[in-house]
Order: C-alpha cells, then sequence, then structure tokens
C-alpha cells in the first residue's frame, strides 16, 4: 500500500475518533481532531490522483 493512503487513512480515524471523544467529554486542543481529519481527507485524495499519461 501507499504512505500517503495509509497515513490518510490513519489521520481519518483518529480525527474521528478525537472528535467523537471530544464530543462526550471536552478536553484540551479537540480542535485539532478536525485538523486531521482534514489532513486525513487530502492526503486520502492524493493517494487516490492519477499521474499525468496514466489510464484510471
Amino acid at each position: 500500500m501507499d504512505r500517503t493512503l495509509i497515513a490518510g487513512i490513519v489521520l481519518t480515524v483518529l480525527g474521528l475518533s478525537g472528535y467523537l471523544v471530544g464530543v462526550v467529554a471536552p478536553y484540551p486542543g479537540r480542535a485539532f481532531s478536525i485538523t486531521g481529519v482534514m489532513v486525513g481527507i487530502t492526503f486520502l485524495a492524493i493517494s487516490n490522483a492519477t499521474q499525468p499519461g496514466e489510464s484510471a
């Protein structure tokens, strides 16, 4: 598997988990979970993009 894909999956899952925990019990720095989700989704999009000249 591609490292970017793995990083995207991990960041998205950890970010969503942190968000859900933050909804139940607010903790300092919980806004960083949203940042983790955004970066994770970006990594997923980058890993699934095709290079110029490649067929999909």
